[in-house]
C-alpha cells in the first residue's frame, strides 16, 4: 500500500469535548491512547468503543469518526484543532488532563489499494495486553519524539508511525474468531501463504497448480479447491491479476517500455500482454500509463477487482 506517515501527532483533553474527524480517501489512521479514555465512533459501525489506556486502534476505510469523552453533544471538527499547517506535537484540548493519545495519518496509494483495504474491518481495535505491549514501545518513543522535537525528529516520528502500524495490522491474524477468509488471511496461513509467497517472489513464472501445490504441501486438487474456498477466484486468476497489480505500478511509475514491462511479467509477446491488459484492466497499457502520468487526464478505467470505494457522505 505504500504508506507515508502524512502527519504524527497527539492531543491531551479534558472536561467535556468532541473532535469530529472527516472522511479521507485513502487514509489510514492509526492511534494509541497513553492515559485516560474516550468514546470513538466511526461513521457506518453501529455500536461506539470505550478506549482505554493502553488501547490502540487503526481506522483503515477513511470513513468519518468522532472521538470524545461524551458522543451526543456537538464535536469541533478536527481541522480547527489540527490545521494542514501543523507537523506535529501536542494539541491540548479544553484543560488537558483526561486523555492522552498519540497517532499518525497515513496516505495510500498505488492501483490496488481499494482492494487491500476492503480486506480490513473498519475499525481494529487492539485492547488485549500481549498486543498492546508490543506496540508501547513505539508509542513512549513516539510521544517523547513528538514533546521534546529534537534534530530529527521528524524522521525518528516517521519510522515509529511506521512501526505502529505494522504491529496493528498483524493483531487481526491472531483472532481465532474472526472470519478467516480472505486474501489477508490467506497470506498468513502456513501452507496457502507459502504459495501466494512464491507467485508474488516470480510472478514470471509459468506457474501450474502441481508446482503451487507442492509447494503449499498439498495436492493438485486440494490446493486448487482450498484456494478458491479461501480467496475467492482460482489460482491461476490470481496469479493473471497479480501480474496486472505490477503492471499498473510500472506503467504508472516508470517509462519502461510496453514490450520491457510485458518481458518482466513473463508474457511473449508485448500484443499477448496488451490483450490480456485490456481484457482485466478495460484500457491498453499505453493508455493507462498516460492517463496515470496526466494528471489532467480522466483516470484509467479499473476492473472489476478494483472497484472504487465509496466515499461516505
Amino acid at each position: 500500500m505504500k504508506p507515508r506517515a502524512h502527519v504524527s501527532s497527539g492531543f491531551d483533553a479534558g472536561g467535556d469535548w468532541a473532535v469530529q474527524f472527516g472522511d479521507q480517501h485513502k487514509m489510514i489512521k492509526c492511534y494509541a491512547v497513553v492515559s485516560g479514555g474516550c468514546w470513538l465512533s466511526v461513521e457506518g459501525v453501529d455500536d461506539p468503543v470505550w478506549l482505554g489506556t493502553g488501547d490502540c486502534f487503526v481506522l483503515p476505510s477513511g470513513r468519518p469518526f468522532r472521538l470524545g469523552s461524551d458522543l451526543d453533544g456537538s464535536a469541533v471538527p478536527a481541522i480547527e484543532i489540527f490545521p494542514p499547517a501543523r507537523r506535529g506535537g501536542v494539541v491540548t484540548i479544553g484543560d488537558g488532563g483526561g486523555l492522552s493519545l498519540v497517532g499518525s495519518r497515513f496516505g495510500v496509494s498505488g492501483s490496488h489499494v481499494d482492494m487491500l483495504l476492503r480486506l480490513l474491518p473498519p475499525i481494529i481495535h487492539i485492547c488485549e495486553r500481549p498486543a498492546q505491549e508490543a506496540l508501547r514501545w513505539c508509542v513512549e518513543q513516539m510521544m517523547r519524539e513528538l514533546r521534546h522535537g529534537q534534530p530529527g525528529n521528524a524522521l525518528a516520528v516517521g519510522h515509529l508511525a511506521h512501526l505502529m502500524l505494522v504491529q496493528a495490522l498483524r493483531v487481526p491474524l491472531l483472532d481465532v474468531d474472526a472470519d478467516r477468509r480472505g486474501w489477508f488471511f490467506a497470506l498468513a496461513d502456513r501452507q496457502l501463504g507459502a504459495a501466494l509467497i512464491a507467485i508474488h517472489d516470480d510472478p514470471a513464472r509459468s506457474w501450474t497448480l502441481q508446482e503451487l501445490g507442492a509447494i503449499a504441501g498439498m495436492s493438485r486438487s486440494t490446493f486448487a479447491l482450498r484456494f478458491k474456498e479461501q480467496l475467492g477466484e482460482p489460482a491461476m486468476q490470481y496469479v493473471s491479476k497479480w501480474r496486472m497489480i505490477l503492471a499498473c505500478e510500472k506503467l504508472e511509475q516508470s517509462n519502461d517500455p510496453v514490450s520491457a514491462v510485458a518481458t518482466s511479467l513473463g508474457y511473449e509477446s508485448e500484443s499477448a500482454f496488451s490483450t490480456a491488459f485490456k481484457r482485466l484492466m478495460g484500457c491498453s497499457p499505453r493508455q493507462h500509463g498516460r492517463s496515470s502520468k496526466n494528471e489532467q487526464s480522466a483516470p484509467a478505467p479499473r476492473s472489476p477487482f478494483f472497484p472504487p470505494t465509496p466515499i461516505p457522505q
